[in-house]
Formats: C-alpha cells, sequence, structure tokens
C-alpha cells in the first residue's frame, strides 16, 4: 500500500518556487492536469498536480500564470515523468506552456502492453493497492474558484499513488519481456501537441455527417460555426449552447419558422427565445447555397485497385489474431487494423521490406514480422515463367 502524502495547495508564486526548490533533486515525478473542456470553450490547464516519492502538490496556474520553474524540470531528459492516459495532458502542457515533456512513462499504456483488460487509472488503483476511488467530482467545473477541499483531495489521488504503479507495471513489463516495447511506446508520445484544424470543414467532423445529403451538409456548414461562435461568445463548451443532435435535426428539417425550429426534440428554450432567428437565418442561408457549390466529404485516398487486398488484410489478420491470444494482448494493441492494411497495401516478400514499412513499429515488427510474411505467402500469385506453355 503506497505511503499516503498529505497534498500542499499552491497558489503563489513564492510558494511555488519554494516547492520546486523541495524537489530539484527528484530524478521520477508523477503529473496530472485538470482542464474544463466538459464545460469551457477552448480548454486550458486548470489544475497542475504533481508528486514525487515524497511529497505531493496541487498548483494553481490561474493567480501566478506559467510555472516556469516546473518546465525545466518537465523538459529535463533526466526527470523521468509519470502520467496516467498521457496524450490529452501533453496536448494541453504544449499548448499553454509551450512545453515539451521529456522521458514519459504512461500507466496506460504500460498495463495494456500487459494485456490488462481494464485499464483506467481507478481500475488500476483498485487492482495494485485495493483502493477505491470516488469518482463524484469526475466532471467537476475546475475553473470554478475558490476549489472545495473535495476537489483538491480528489485531484490530489490522480498523482498521489502514480509512482508506485508506475514502479510494479514496470517490474511486470520487464518480468514479461515488454520493457522494450513499452520504451517504444513512450518515445513515441515526446512533441505531442495539438495538430492544425481546418476550421472551415469542421462541421464534417461531427458524427452523423456522413449520413446527410449534400443539401443537409450545407445547412449543417451554416449552423456549426453559428454555435461556435456563441460557445467562444459564452466561453461554453459547444454541447451546452446546442447539441450535435440538434444541429443534425435542423440541418434535415430545415425549419423556416420559430414554432418548427421549436418543436425539434432537446430545442433549448433559452437558445429559441433568444436566436432563434439566427437559426433560421442559418438554414435560410444554407438552402440558398447554388448546387454546383454544395459540400461533399473529400475522397478517400485511391489506390491503385487490388482484387486480393482483402484477402491479404484478412490473412494478416488471422496471424495477428492467434498470437495476439498466445501473447494475451488485445488484438488492436498489437496491431490496429491500419497497420494491417499498410502491410497488405506494401505486401512484403522478405524482412527488409516488412522492416521498411512505417506504420508498424519496431516490437511489432519483432513480434509479427515472421508470422505476417507466412501468411502472405499463401496469398501471393505465382510467378509464370515466360516460357512456361500455359503463359496467356
Amino acid at each position: 500500500m503506497p505511503t499516503p502524502h498529505i497534498p500542499l495547495y499552491l497558489d503563489t508564486p513564492s510558494a511555488i518556487d519554494a516547492f520546486l526548490a523541495s524537489i530539484a533533486d527528484a530524478r521520477i515525478l508523477a503529473l496530472d492536469t485538470e482542464g474544463a473542456s466538459f464545460h469551457r470553450f477552448v480548454d486550458r490547464i486548470y489544475l497542475l498536480q504533481l508528486s514525487t516519492r515524497e511529497q505531493t502538490a496541487v498548483i494553481d496556474p490561474l493567480p501566478i500564470g506559467t510555472p516556469a520553474g516546473l518546465g525545466a524540470l518537465l523538459e529535463d531528459p533526466g526527470v523521468e515523468v509519470v502520467f496516467h492516459d498521457a496524450d490529452y495532458d501533453l496536448r494541453l502542457l504544449q499548448q499553454d506552456y509551450g512545453w515539451h515533456v521529456r522521458n514519459i512513462f504512461d500507466t496506460r499504456i504500460a498495463a495494456q502492453l500487459l494485456g490488462l483488460k481494464a485499464f483506467g487509472l481507478a481500475a488500476l488503483l483498485e487492482k495494485y493497492f485495493g483502493l477505491k476511488v470516488d469518482k463524484k467530482h469526475q466532471r467537476a467545473d475546475w475553473s470554478m474558484r475558490p476549489l472545495t477541499p473535495g476537489m483538491l483531495d480528489y485531484a490530489a489521488q490522480d498523482t498521489i499513488n502514480l509512482l508506485e504503479l508506475r514502479d510494479k507495471l514496470k517490474a511486470e513489463l520487464e518480468h514479461a519481456g515488454r520493457w522494450e516495447w513499452a520504451r517504444e511506446e513512450f518515445a513515441l508520445l515526446e512533441g505531442t501537441k495539438w495538430s492544425g484544424d481546418d476550421s472551415g470543414n469542421a462541421f464534417l467532423r461531427i458524427k452523423g455527417a456522413r449520413d446527410l445529403s449534400r443539401r443537409e451538409l450545407a445547412v449543417l456548414r451554416e449552423l456549426a460555426p453559428w454555435r461556435d461562435s456563441i460557445a467562444a461568445h459564452l466561453d461554453r463548451a459547444t454541447f451546452r449552447v446546442l447539441g450535435n443532435e440538434q444541429l443534425l435535426d435542423i440541418s434535415r428539417q430545415q425549419p423556416t419558422t420559430r414554432d418548427v425550429l421549436g418543436a425539434i426534440k432537446g430545442m433549448p428554450r433559452g437558445i429559441l427565445e433568444s436566436r432563434g432567428q439566427e437559426l433560421l437565418d442559418a438554414v435560410k442561408k444554407g438552402l440558398a447555397v447554388p448546387e454546383a457549390d454544395l459540400p461533399r466529404f473529400p475522397k478517400s485516398p485511391r489506390w491503385d485497385r487490388d482484387p486480393d487486398f482483402d484477402a491479404r488484410v484478412n490473412a494478416l489478420k488471422t496471424a495477428r489474431d492467434a498470437i495476439a491470444t498466445r501473447l494475451e494482448l488485445d488484438p488492436g494493441v498489437l496491431a490496429a487494423r491500419d497497420r494491417l492494411e499498410a502491410v497488405a497495401r506494401k505486401n512484403p516478400t522478405t524482412p527488409e521490406e516488412m522492416a521498411s514499412i512505417p506504420e508498424l513499429k519496431r516490437w511489432q515488427l519483432s513480434v509479427l514480422g515472421e508470422d505476417f510474411l507466412k501468411a502472405l505467402q499463401h496469398h501471393r500469385k505465382p510467378v509464370v515463367a515466360d516460357d512456361s506453355p500455359y503463359k496467356e
């Protein structure tokens, strides 16, 4: 059982500087962030939780700005930084502070590589330490101030046991011969950041948009940025302004009156009363788009037609699934379908060709490469000699 720390709540530059000075020699620490994407239009870091083996602190960046000393520590390659499910934290740290964390250990990835079916932090803390995490603050608004003692305690629990959990997972990875797998996965996390977003086509990424006609897409193209502008003005999560289902229903029904708009299931009364005409105007604008200018989904990359492609993918899937069963791994963790398709498309005949496929990681190549070549061999067309009497 981990030794509990009494968390420190730090919200002044002097307190944070003193704490960072006290852990300057630490070579390993656990980190987590709290955002407010469930509540705010643009997410940002509202809390930073940090634990060493002896201390835990909850840092409030709102009154102090960027804690520069912490950034220097996180970017030091000699300091191992432990996260659970690092991806979103890394994106926020890069977005808000420009930090690029080095030397990462991710307990979620470690658990998945060990074949654990339940790899959420709460499940892992219960499995390894018998701890039950109270989830009542899971959807809390971390942008609110003051934070309650219960919220601060909840936040601290995300890192207070993380180093001990890392120790157990690393030992199991080493015992299973999978530590090098994890190291490769962790190294790929370095440099994680927000990718550029073409906001003009953001409406195409709304779940359900593919089921709309091109005319309905034209209406959605007007509605989505309208919603975003309102959400940005109110600093409110978009679904708290108008849900995706309502956007899709408006796109399909194309109301022309406030009464018809108000009859749409889930239509917020406040939006209907204060901005109903704006919505109707957006619908009207979408309906006025000329046929030639109606939006469409971009075509997927075209590949040369290959009638044996699906057969090769299925052969690779069969080989992968057999290995996953033997290793007691989720097949998707071992190799997702896009990896299988990349191999099938390349259709390698030698270990060197297999090793040249960029989508395959080194550890996947070592585990799957030989079996993949055998699987593809059975789906390779025989070469017909030039002097064969059977040549067409």
